[in-house]
Order: structure tokens, then sequence, then C-alpha cells
């Protein structure tokens, strides 16, 4: 009986916290000595159990309950136990209740009553909340499947952008083309609180550039070595193809006003006022120069820019800068 109890009795207490089971030990002298006789067989039962070879226990138990009836409630509460053991990878809570529940209804006067009913109840809470888990994983593996559907979708409609950015850009290109081609621009609009060059063609923006204007741009230009950037109108009077500033476009400053003021404050008005690109060897700077203005009064822009420009601009484009 020792090693009976330190098999499928020690595993009870896996399933709920009620006292060990005890066996009644004498049941009336034919009952005593039937279980007496299937002492063996329940040994060997309880040996298959303590190796984990659940099918072999199961079907030694079963023969004990065909050769010796009288410990049919003893075998229908430990063939529970093993049918729902946590180990068991065939385990089988319904063949479970079965047994605990035949067990109740064939033997109402048994001592394994109580744990079998304890057992129905726990089997049942165990069902349920294994019902619940599987509702929720499924949940959860629904959820994690509309994410990646979703992260999907996101990334196409990324893909999409950027292809529709890319052809956007190609048309602007195109029109861009075309506009140097057969639309030459008339006005230069240089806004200089903006920091922004517009091409103009007949009162329509053919183009826009973010530009760098002198060290010293607030306000208009007053005596030469001032830094300034002029305010005022304007015309591209003439080009340099082999500018130290990649190529530029010379700007007819200083206009009568400039003069004007120049002699009054007793000064030279300056000049050589330009739109030009990038110093030469410095074009890899590209559109970050406009972080600062760093010209000697000049407007600039990229070395791409003043090509595009100057393709757009010929000599007699008005130039208006404003504040």
């Amino acid at each position: 009986m020792s090693k009976q109890k330190g098999g499928i009795r020690a595993h009870i207490g896996l399933f709920f916290t009620f006292t060990a089971i005890l066996p009644i030990l004498v049941c009336g002298c034919s009952q005593f000595n039937e279980r007496l006789q299937a002492k063996s067989t329940f040994e060997e039962a309880n040996d298959f159990f303590q190796q984990e070879n659940y099918k072999a226990s199961l079907n030694a138990y079963e023969q004990i309950i065909e050769k010796y009836p009288t410990t049919g409630d003893r075998v229908l509460f430990e063939m529970g136990i093993i049918h729902a053991h946590p180990k068991n990878e065939q385990k089988d809570y319904q063949k479970s209740l079965e047994c605990f529940e035949q067990l109740i209804r064939d033997y109402p006067e048994s001592e394994y009553r109580q744990n079998s009913e304890r057992m129905i109840f726990y089997i049942n809470n165990v069902t349920i909340k294994d019902k619940m888990i599987a509702t929720q994983q499924s949940q959860i593996e629904a959820l994690y499947q509309d994410v990646v559907t979703k992260e999907n979708v996101i990334l196409t409609l990324q893909s999409e952008i950027s292809t529709l950015q890319k052809k956007i850009a190609a048309l602007e290109q195109k029109f861009f083309d075309f506009a140097i081609k057969y639309q030459p621009a008339d006005k230069i609009l240089i806004e200089k609180k903006a920091r922004r060059l517009t091409l103009f063609s007949k009162g329509e923006v053919l183009k826009t550039y973010k530009i760098a204007l002198g060290g010293n741009p607030d306000g208009p230009k007053e005596r030469q070595g001032d830094n300034k950037t002029p305010e005022g109108t304007y015309i591209i009077d003439s080009r340099n193809m082999d500018s130290q500033y990649h190529l530029s476009l010379h700007i007819s400053y200083p206009n009568e006003r400039d003069r004007k003021r120049a002699k009054e404050l007793g000064v030279s008005p300056g000049g050589d006022i330009m739109i030009h690109g990038i110093k030469n060897g410095f074009s890899w700077v590209g559109g970050s120069h406009t972080e600062v203005d760093w010209t000697k009064g000049c407007i600039a822009v990229t070395d791409e820019e003043i090509e595009e420009i100057e393709k757009l601009a010929p000599d007699g484009t008005v130039v208006e800068i404003m504040p």
C-alpha cells in the first residue's frame, strides 16, 4: 500500500488541496479478500503510472475491475485521476468526468465519493478556463492578423505614395523643361525676408527657389562693403559662364535711386551684385547653403538651380528685389 500512496495518490494534490485519499481497509470479509487478491495488480498499475506509461496503467485498471468488481470505486477514481493528469499527453477531461460520475452513481456509499465530487467541480472549472483561454488566444491571433494586414496595407500605401511622388516630380520637371524651351521668364522676384526667388512668365509662376543673401541682409544696400543685398527694381544686364561661383547673372545695381542715396551719404554705392551658384569647389554643400546668409550682397542658389535660371532668364529680364 505504501507504494500506491507514493504513486497516483501522491499526484492528487496537483488537482485540489483537500485531505489525501484513505481507502477503507475492511469492507466485509469477501470484499477484503478480493481487494487483497487485487493488490499485486494495483501495484502493477501504479508502477506504470509512476513510469508515466498512462496507457498501460489504464489497461491494468480495466483488468482489475473485470476480475475484482468490488474494487470498482477505487479503480474508477484512479482512472479518473489518470485521464485528467497534467503529464498525460492523451488526457481526456470527458473520460475523467465519466469515471467520477459513474463512481458516484454506482457506488453511492464509496469513500471516494466526496473526492470524486470535488474532482468533478475542479475539472468543470478547468474546462471552462481552458475554453476561455482558447477563446482569448483565438482573439489574440485574430488581432495579430488584423495588425499584420494593416501593416501590409500601410506599407503598400507608403509604396504607392512614394511612386506618386516620383511621378509628380517627373511631371514637374517635364513642365519646367517645357517652360524653359517655350516660355522664358520675363520677371524675377526676390523676397529677402522669405529667402525666396520666383520666376514669372506673363504673370504665371514658373518655379521658386530658396536663396541665401548677403551677410547683413536687413535693409537696402547703401555702400560698398556693407554686405547688404539691394532692394529695388533692376534687370539682368549680363552673365558670366566662367564665374568663380559656377555661373552668374549680373544685376544692374546701382540704379539712380541707389546712386542718389550713396551720394547723399558720401560713399560709393558699390556694385557686382549677381544671382549666382555656390563657390567653385563647394558645390557638394547643395541646398544646405541656405541655412546661413553667406554672400557679400549677392543672391545665391545651388549650381543646378543657377543653370535652370540662366536658361530661363535672358538678358533684360526684370529683377524686383523686395525687403
